[in-house]
């Protein structure tokens, strides 16, 4: 492969990503309507969305309502096993230790993950669960379409705390 070649798998490569990464948006969008904290997620399988989820604690109150939690979730039911090992999971914000901690028990391939999260986030922000030595490595990507993600969040919490 040339240069060039390679150049253009890079570029469709990232067109793919951003693709996804715009659906999770659109789930934390959801989130934001129902005054849930705007953190979207989706799970990819051989190149096609097969789950979606946002935030929903609030309106559950369920502690493990995470989107991406959520979106694993599902996509375990759709695919018939536990094992997400072929999967990819797209956030809008840096898991918490429960969702990293999933992740890595279910062995999904690869997350891709927009904003970090300076208070919870153990993907880089607070510490690195996926660097430990456990039995399985996810594959971690920081910062796709960070701004986006942080301007979402940011705008929900600025309105939160003018109520």
């Amino acid at each position: 492969m040339n240069q060039d070649q390679d150049t253009i798998m890079k570029s469709q490569e990232n067109l793919k990503k951003i693709k996804f990464m715009k659906a999770a948006l659109r789930e934390a969008e959801k989130a934001y309507a129902i005054d849930e904290v705007p953190v979207g997620a989706v799970v990819v399988y051989q190149d096609r969305i097969i789950a979606r989820a946002h935030n929903t604690r609030e309106k559950t109150q369920a502690f493990h309502a995470h989107a991406e939690f959520l979106a694993m979730m599902k996509a375990a039911k759709k695919i018939g096993s536990w094992r997400l090992e072929d999967c990819d999971v797209y956030v809008t914000m840096e898991p918490c230790p429960m969702c990293a901690g999933a992740m890595i028990q279910s062995r999904v391939k690869n997350l891709y993950y927009g904003a970090m999260d300076y208070k919870a986030g153990v993907a880089h922000s607070m510490t690195n669960l996926f660097e430990l030595p456990f039995n399985h490595k996810v594959h971690v990507e920081s910062g796709l379409m960070e701004d986006d993600s942080t301007a979402l969040l940011k705008k929900f919490f600025k309105e939160l705390r003018e109520k």
